[in-house]
């Protein structure tokens, strides 16, 4: 049996579950091994304040969250050398690939890891994964140089077989999926299997998680909630999107229109079943009523699968209700319908940047503007929310065109929207784009969408990327004509 210390190394300071911590705790105690979590989302001086900050800027309804949660006042590098003292891990794990990779700041959980372990005196053998790994594996060492092991692609069976071959080096170090040092040199072991069956992976664990953590405002309210995937893979291939990095890693890079061809054996999704009883412990065990699913394309699950677990809920009587991400060209009247019988309470929908031909040659985003339009219509029709995203300072995209974005959000009157500074996400065709450009350096540490831009863009100037950051939901409620007003405000000619 081995002692395995995760770590998330969170800085947003707010109740978020990150999926891969309740999947790797599943199966390394399915295989008798013991393991802690050493959370820093609530250290005030670790956290940044991302509620407040949006909140701010309307992005957020106002709530009473921060009467919810107890911050803490301790040095988190000193509990964290605390508590490996105390458990005396064998190995420290974090950062991952799961459907949670497309928000809440966790891409650059690698880096704040990292931060937080490499002045710490540990035997433990530190282990990281995730995207960056799985894009750029010889780069690694030399970004993050305190890390001993990486794993590329998705990781719960490897950490375990790891963790099952602590003690046999001719077992761990042929690990498939892993990078390793060794008298000097990178050595990059053959790719693992992908994980064809999520029903494999043991009923993901929550259990590791302080009761705070699933506290989340929620239009206004603070509610019960949890991060959840059904499914894992995209059929979609936008060129700024995580997802193509994970599809090139496994062997899926032929695309037409914006289409991964032959996805079948890439997009793969729990069995019904399986997460009636996973959504049924998580409501009575921890009183969640709010699955937040993070799946990359909600209705591209399978439809019989979406169908029986539709049937499941309506025949229950479980209090619960569902966030989802999808695309506007899978809604109509029948997939209404499906939503309501699952008890879907909001969609999150990215428009990213209205100019149609833009998103289709720029972005290979092949949703149309009519689709949009009607895709938003019919959800408010139908009482669900309606989130749009937006995203600022792509390559290429210049101030009209931010503009043309917030008239585009007037007219289809979302209930919620978000704006999000464009991340280069590592191995992304837009991210080698943009630092040919020179919009971005080569890797960009302290990389978070929600919260900072790091644009060097000569089009859109950071700036004026803030600018339109603190007031784009503004500008949709009010009108773009108090766009002159604001700058002067702002002191922006």
């Amino acid at each position: 049996m081995a002692k395995i210390l995760l770590l998330n190394p969170s800085k947003w300071g707010r109740g978020i579950t990150p999926i891969w911590i309740p999947s790797h705790l599943a199966i390394l105690k399915s295989h008798g091994h013991e393991v802690k979590l050493f959370d820093c989302t609530f250290y005030k001086d670790w956290m940044v304040n991302e509620i407040a900050f949006n909140t701010d800027n309307l992005q957020y309804k106002p709530s009473d969250y921060a009467n919810y949660i107890t911050l803490k006042t301790n040095d988190v590098f000193k509990d964290l050398m605390d508590c490996i003292k105390s458990f005396s891990p064998d190995l420290i794990f974090w950062s991952a690939i799961s459907s949670h990779l497309h928000g809440e700041g966790e891409y650059v959980n690698i880096q704040y890891g990292h931060q937080l372990i490499k002045k710490l005196k540990t035997q433990a053998i530190k282990i990281a994964g995730g995207i960056q790994p799985t894009a750029k594996p010889l780069e690694m060492f030399k970004l993050f140089p305190k890390v001993d092991f990486f794993i590329r692609g998705e990781s719960e069976f490897v950490l375990c077989e790891l963790a099952d071959n602590l003690k046999n080096k001719k077992k761990f170090l042929p690990t498939k999926g892993i990078i390793y040092r060794n008298n000097g040199k990178v050595f990059i072991n053959p790719k693992q299997d992908i994980i064809s069956d999520m029903d494999l992976i043991p009923p993901y664990d929550y259990s590791i998680f302080e009761d705070q953590v699933f506290y989340r405002p929620y239009n206004g309210r603070v509610v019960n909630a949890v991060d959840y995937e059904l499914s894992r893979g995209c059929i979609y291939a936008c060129s700024y999107c995580v997802e193509t990095v994970i599809q090139k890693y496994y062997g899926f890079e032929k695309i037409r229109n914006g289409l991964l061809l032959n996805a079948s054996n890439y997009l793969r999704c729990k069995s019904a079943k399986r997460v009636f009883e996973e959504f049924s412990a998580l409501n009575k065990k921890y009183g969640v009523t709010l699955i937040r699913c993070q799946d990359s394309n909600f209705l591209t699950i399978k439809r019989q699968v979406l169908k029986d677990l539709a049937g499941l809920i309506s025949r229950s009587d479980l209090d619960i209700k569902l966030y989802i991400e999808t695309r506007p060209e899978g809604i109509n009247p029948k997939t209404i319908k499906l939503l309501k019988k699952l008890k879907v309470d909001g969609v999150g929908t990215g428009i990213e940047v209205s100019t149609e031909t833009f998103r289709k040659n720029s972005l290979n985003r092949y949703a149309s503007q009519e689709k949009i339009i009607k895709a938003f219509k019919l959800l408010k029709e139908s009482n669900i929310k309606r989130t749009a995203y937006n995203i600022i300072g792509l390559p290429k995209e210049n101030e009209a065109m931010i503009i043309e974005t917030i008239k585009f959000n007037q007219l289809i009157n979302p209930d919620n929207i978000t704006v999000a500074f464009y991340s280069p996400f590592i191995g992304t065709i837009e991210q080698i784009k943009s630092k040919d450009m020179n919009y971005f350096d080569d890797y960009e540490y302290n990389l978070d969408g929600a919260l900072r831009s790091r644009s060097k863009s000569t089009l859109v100037s950071k700036r004026l990327l803030e600018f339109y950051k603190k007031y784009f939901v503004q500008l949709v409620i009010e009108g773009v004509d108090k766009i002159d007003q604001l700058k002067k405000k702002e002191g922006i000619k």
